[in-house]
């Protein structure tokens, strides 16, 4: 899309009219989604004085997102973006009119409420990979960055905004209505994707299907150790942070004897907290690594989990909860900012589905857990627990460094397309490549050391099986093997090998012998009909 006036800087996505209107309804949008948890949350309460049930419409609002966030990664790339929101949208609105017609005729049980939630929650899972994914659509390649910064401080308004809205609605008139509002936001979201004049995608050949691109995302995951440190960290330190959210709205009403209104107060200070944390982030950044920032996070989460566990006063329960906000965005941008930074384009809808997999699972898990100890322990006491596990975990986890994401993962296209006697069809294979080195004795060990780390990017790329194999006859002659699944794989594979695995790559080729360049083979399953 061509900007309708030129601009840099942090704000420079707003002047390009298709971005402007889609943030802007996505801030609507979500103000209206806050709006609704908020009402939600607060009936619960209502309907069910049990920590279990409090915290059961908290992990129904996120156990989707955990089962369902990484097929929504492979949908992102397999259909019309604009059309899929579209119907996500349709389902969201479908749900909080439920959520309204039970409320006004007075027929919301805690059951239909949980189901609903997590209806709620399915929309969500598959709207956020699709949302993160449509960004370079928006904008000129030069303001991505500055458009997913935009993107976090809008959920961040609504976050701030849409709490403190609900909670005055609720209190003022009713549940009903406050889910009538969040209808009304979907609708302006869905007539904005209506209205986006989104360019049909060429078609392309290479073109992945569900299934293949769904075990394409989960073979580069398996193979990924920067992403495995992230994903670890992260599960960590939301299992223990999650005790907060889950108990939050009991912390309100049972323990500081507030009303809707001051709940949503509350939240409208976490998104305020979280507004200026992303302000300040920049700053932070200059001085602290992200471990620094993440054991910060840490430790601010759990003083505040003690500082509630206390029963303060209303304004101190506020204050520190601005705090929150701050810390919880700093956690998120910090963590997300480090997988997107180990993801190559390719996969990086999928891999970013993973990440937010582990990410719910957490919550979700950590919901759950944190409402049973509730149960056993009260409120104020598991509060003191969780802030107590996650001072130690972070100060544990802080020895596990997070990836430094100075890699460069941009396509090379190094290698040749293979010599072909006839056409191959794409959905031939399994395909077996051959590379053949010429190794002197006394080079093996550092041969075998660089090759060793070229099998991770063999691996991360398409293949599911890898070796390296010497010749009985010559032990100088080393072949290396790696196995696609189909030929159309393999050739995407091409596509794939970014600059750092070519740097890898010549690593390796600087210990080969050989006059020429090694010998690179491949070889098809023979169709031999007829045979069993």
């Amino acid at each position: 899309m061509s900007a309708a006036k030129s601009s840099t800087g942090t704000f420079a996505p707003l002047y390009q009219p298709v971005f402007a209107v889609l943030w802007t309804a996505t801030v609507l949008g979500n103000t209206g989604s806050f709006m609704r948890d908020v009402a939600s949350s607060w009936l619960i309460t209502d309907l069910s004085a049990s920590p279990a049930a409090v915290a059961m419409v908290q992990a129904a609002g996120t156990l989707p997102i955990f089962l369902l966030a990484i097929p929504a990664g492979v949908l992102t790339d397999v259909l019309d973006r604009r059309k899929f929101l579209i119907a996500v949208q349709v389902l969201l609105a479908s749900v909080s009119l439920t959520l309204m017609v039970l409320a006004h005729s007075g027929l919301l049980s805690v059951s239909a409420l949980i189901g609903l939630t997590f209806l709620g929650g399915v929309g969500a899972a598959l709207m956020g990979p699709t949302w993160q994914a449509i960004v370079p659509e928006l904008v000129k390649r030069e303001d991505v960055k500055s458009a997913v910064a935009l993107n976090s401080l809008g959920i961040n308004i609504a976050r701030s905004i849409g709490p403190a809205a609900g909670g005055m609605l609720l209190a003022a008139f009713g549940a009903a209505a406050t889910y009538g509002a969040d209808v009304a936001s979907y609708l302006v979201v869905i007539a904005a994707l209506v209205w986006w004049p989104r360019a049909k995608n060429a078609d392309d050949v290479l073109a992945e299907g569900f299934l293949g691109a769904f075990r394409a995302g989960l073979r580069y995951t398996r193979a990924s150790r920067p992403l495995h440190v992230v994903l670890v960290r992260a599960a960590i330190f939301f299992a223990f942070a999650s005790a907060v959210w889950a108990l939050l709205p009991l912390v309100a009403r049972q323990m500081l004897g507030g009303d809707a209104g001051f709940y949503g107060i509350l939240l409208g200070s976490v998104g305020a907290g979280a507004i200026t944390g992303a302000l300040i982030m920049p700053r932070l950044r200059d001085r602290f690594d992200a471990d620094a920032l993440l054991l910060g996070s840490a430790i601010v989460t759990a003083l505040v989990m003690g500082a509630l566990s206390l029963s303060p006063p209303k304004w101190v329960a506020i204050l520190v909860l601005l705090f929150l906000g701050g810390a919880w965005i700093t956690a998120l941008t910090t963590l997300n900012g480090a997988a997107q930074a180990v993801l190559p384009n390719w996969v990086r809808g999928r891999g970013l589905a993973v990440y937010l997999t582990v990410f719910n699972g957490a919550m979700t898990t950590g919901s759950l857990g944190w409402g049973a100890l509730g149960e056993a322990a009260g409120v104020p006491g598991t509060l003191l627990i969780g802030a107590a596990g996650l001072l130690l975990a972070g100060f544990v986890m802080h020895q596990v460094k997070l990836p430094s994401g100075d890699i460069d993962l941009v396509p090379s296209n190094h290698w040749p397309e293979p010599l072909v006697a006839e056409p191959i069809a794409h959905d031939r294979g399994p395909v077996l490549i051959l590379i053949e080195y010429h190794v002197e004795n006394h080079n093996r060990r550092a041969f075998f050391h660089a090759i060793d780390r070229l099998s991770e990017a063999r691996r991360r790329d398409g293949a599911y099986g890898w070796g390296v194999t010497e010749d009985s006859a010559d032990p100088t002659k080393i072949v290396e093997w790696f196995m696609v699944e189909s030929w159309a794989e393999h050739l995407r594979q091409h596509k794939r090998v970014s600059n750092a695995d070519a740097d890898l790559q010549g690593k390796v080729l600087a210990y080969h012998t050989g006059r020429e360049k090694p010998v690179v083979r491949h070889f098809l399953t023979v169709n031999r009909p007829g045979l069993v």
